[in-house]
């Protein structure tokens, strides 16, 4: 979740990070008492994610901007469309303009992505989930703006859930003997509210995986014949997932075999910035 805390942490973090002793090319050019009407405006057509966060990059730098967000995270918008205003001290405000650009960009170019995916499956009633593959530090930002496109999160962190990938079930193994019981010795003492996750690359490690207590079973890199064979091998006893080889040419057909979810490590880490620009007006 993206949390008012998490967003001054963070944006206060890149300010000081761009201008650790102020911005010197504006307080050289521009007079102190100058002011100035700046448009955040599209470029090209996408799906806003990180009002919050853009105003956040003015209000931190000077609280006495002016911010006016025109639309709403997952709003789509089109060339020249104005998305937000800010209007104070011209110096104030391109200070911060490189910082509230760089995450507005980033954030809306995750959303566009991720609503792309989602129309590809549409009718279909699959969910298309994120992954931990985030940007350090920015997985809050990341992970909300796949919600602004229409898409969901997977577990937010290592504690949120139990994620039993292949390293983890070859780890296991070594030690001898059959895997559902080391499975479910493993998990005898979890919490009941605890989601487990258990990921195959093979479909004969699915009734083991299954008598373990998995209660969502990842095929990772299936063939769509083995998607479709697993769908029909697991039935109703555990939700399942496909991830690995996704993208938006491979999407829909996966969605077809009868998963779930799929999760797309692409959305986050493979997104690119879209092209916003801060117009300062010339009246």
């Amino acid at each position: 979740m993206l949390t008012a805390a998490t967003v001054t942490r963070v944006v206060a973090a890149a300010l000081d990070e761009d201008a650790p002793w102020g911005d010197l090319t504006s307080t050289t050019l521009l007079p102190a008492d100058a002011t100035a009407t700046a448009d955040l405006v599209a470029r090209e057509n996408g799906v806003f994610s990180g009002g919050e966060v853009f105003t956040a990059a003015f209000a931190l730098t000077d609280p006495s901007l002016v911010v006016d967000v025109h639309v709403g995270d997952g709003d789509e918008f089109r060339p020249g469309d104005v998305l937000a205003s800010v209007t104070g001290s011209a110096r104030s405000i391109l200070t911060a303009e490189r910082i509230a650009l760089n995450f507005t960009q980033r954030m809306s170019g995750i959303a566009t992505l991720t609503a792309a995916y989602v129309r590809a499956v549409e009718g279909t009633g699959v969910r298309i989930a994120d992954t931990r593959k985030t940007t350090p530090g920015l997985r809050a930002f990341e992970r909300h703006a796949v919600i602004s496109g229409g898409g969901r999160n997977h577990r937010f962190s290592l504690s949120d859930a139990v994620m039993a990938k292949d390293n983890h079930l070859a780890v296991l193994q070594r030690a001898g003997g059959d895997l559902a019981g080391r499975l479910r010795d493993a998990f005898a003492h979890l919490p009941h509210t605890t989601h487990i996750v258990v990921e195959v690359d093979r479909l004969d490690q699915i009734p083991a995986v299954l008598d373990g207590g998995a209660h969502t079973v990842l095929l990772d890199n299936f063939s769509l014949d083995d998607l479709r064979a697993g769908v029909s091998l697991i039935g109703d006893r555990a939700q399942v997932e496909a991830s690995g080889g996704v993208s938006l040419d491979t999407v829909a057909a996966i969605a077809a075999t009868g998963v779930d979810v799929i999760s797309v490590g692409a959305l986050t880490h493979s997104a690119r910035a879209l092209d916003l620009g801060l117009d300062v007006r010339i009246d």
